[in-house]
């Protein structure tokens, strides 16, 4: 878990606010001020204790239960496949991901998100937190997952199985430093892995995410083109691939706005990939075919 989830734990709490509102008033209403008494009388136990415990950061938490019901999802997921390009359809949502960083367009890309309220999950590289790790802090902190993009995004199906595990826990030492969890998700740079690498996500149990759509945004073809391609090949269990770092990635912040915009006009909901897979079970079948050796 992340130290802090800001805006997962902001959320929850103003719900429960509502909730004892809405508690307080059916109780005087009903009672009078005899229970609203009582209720005050005991302000460390009962009905009260449960909503503090609720909104703190402990184990029974909400941030706390739905980390472990995420995690569920992964391992849910790992017991019949090794990897996902796309989830379920039960629920109209949608996941965007980012790669390649953190990266000098990282605080940009999060001040949007964080703007307009939408999760994503983030791919990272782990020599880049040595120069940009603040972004790291503050992803983990919003309680946004950051998964391993290996050490220097390298190609694994080109190395050893002794080089790729190197890149693997080299990445998630380096995220962990800056308070990130171990990485449960891996997406292989330019789409490229092999049995090796497989056999290593399963000792970490780590699942593979790859992408359902491409938005081509590191070509740098447009902001109206990485729009178009994102909001074009949505459908409900998307994974969206998009790039926060590695290049100029003035395009993706300028046309993340616009892609929110148009899904929610649509009326998708925007989720992680841990959530995406707690709401919509992934098929078995994943058709992995067109996005071996693809990707930036």
């Amino acid at each position: 878990m992340a130290p802090h989830h800001r805006r997962r734990r902001a959320i929850a709490i103003v719900a429960l606010i509502a909730i004892v509102l809405l508690v307080t008033l059916l109780i005087v209403l009903a009672g009078g001020g005899t229970v609203a008494r009582r209720t005050a009388s005991e302000p460390r136990g009962g009905f009260f204790a449960v909503i503090r415990e609720l909104a703190g950061d402990g184990a029974g938490s909400l941030t706390a239960r739905e980390a472990r019901a995420e995690n569920a999802a992964i391992n849910r997921t790992l017991a019949y496949t090794p990897y996902v390009r796309i989830a379920g359809a039960q629920h109209r949502e949608i996941a965007l991901t980012f790669d390649d960083g953190p990266g000098p367009y990282t605080p940009q890309v999060v001040a949007i998100l964080q703007r307009e309220h939408v999760p994503a999950t983030f791919f990272e590289v782990g020599i880049e937190e040595r120069y940009f790790n603040a972004s790291t802090t503050e992803i983990a902190a919003d309680g946004d997952p950051i998964g391993d993009h290996t050490e220097v995004h390298a190609a694994m199906s080109r190395l050893s199985p002794a080089k790729q595990r190197l890149q693997l826990l080299e990445q998630a030492g380096a995220i962990e430093r800056y308070g990130a969890s171990f990485p449960r998700l891996f997406r292989p740079p330019y789409g490229l892995w092999n049995p090796a690498t497989l056999a290593l996500l399963h000792r970490y149990r780590m699942l593979m995410v790859l992408w359902t759509v491409d938005t081509n945004d590191y070509r740098r073809p447009g902001v109206p083109a990485i729009v178009n391609t994102a909001v074009d090949g949505a459908r409900p269990g998307a994974i969206i691939l998009l790039h926060d770092a590695g290049g100029d990635r003035s395009q993706t912040v300028a046309a993340l706005p616009k892609i929110i915009a148009a899904l929610r006009r649509r009326h998708y909901q925007l989720v992680t990939v841990p959530r995406l897979l707690l709401d919509n079970r992934a098929p078995r079948v994943q058709n992995i075919a067109s996005v071996i050796g693809s990707g930036g």
